[in-house]
């Protein structure tokens, strides 16, 4: 995802809240702009035509279009997909004020943490090569031939 943070402190944000439009809420989640526009357009056809089943979508852009962009608004949850119908929920609001409060709570603590133990489980060395050149042929590759 692409938020900007700036762009939404508080000075920022309330110009932006004067004026909402689809294209900002689409370039939050992708940066490209094909992908962004695919995914205004779900948002828009929501919108009009809350709820929305696949069957009535534009067909501007194929049904799998539509089911992929329409499934990551309900990944992402701003949508929400019930009885084959999708429609705008609001799951997302709550979390991202909790998760803001804490994070800062994190970073106001002085408490000493190990990532070693708190990740016991996870993989800390490095990988094995899985491919290309080994070790010896690529010392030979780089030496100088003698012709």
């Amino acid at each position: 995802m692409a938020i900007k943070y700036w762009e939404f402190e508080d000075a920022p944000l309330r110009e932006k809240l004067k004026s909402p439009n689809v294209r900002e809420l689409a370039k939050i989640y992708f940066e490209n702009e094909t992908r962004a526009y695919r995914f205004a357009k779900a948002l828009l056809e929501v919108k009009k035509k809350q709820p929305l089943r696949l069957k009535d979508c534009d067909p501007s852009l194929p049904i799998a279009t539509w089911k992929r962009y329409l499934d990551y608004g309900v990944n992402v949850g701003m949508l929400k997909h019930e009885e084959s119908a999708y429609s705008f929920t609001d799951r997302y609001s709550k979390p991202f004020k909790n998760i803001a409060l804490y994070i800062r709570a994190w970073m106001e603590q002085n408490g000493g943490e190990d990532a070693d133990v708190l990740f016991a489980n996870a993989k800390t060395g490095r990988q094995s090569k899985r491919g290309g050149r080994s070790g010896m042929d690529s010392m030979q590759a780089d030496a100088p031939s003698a012709q």
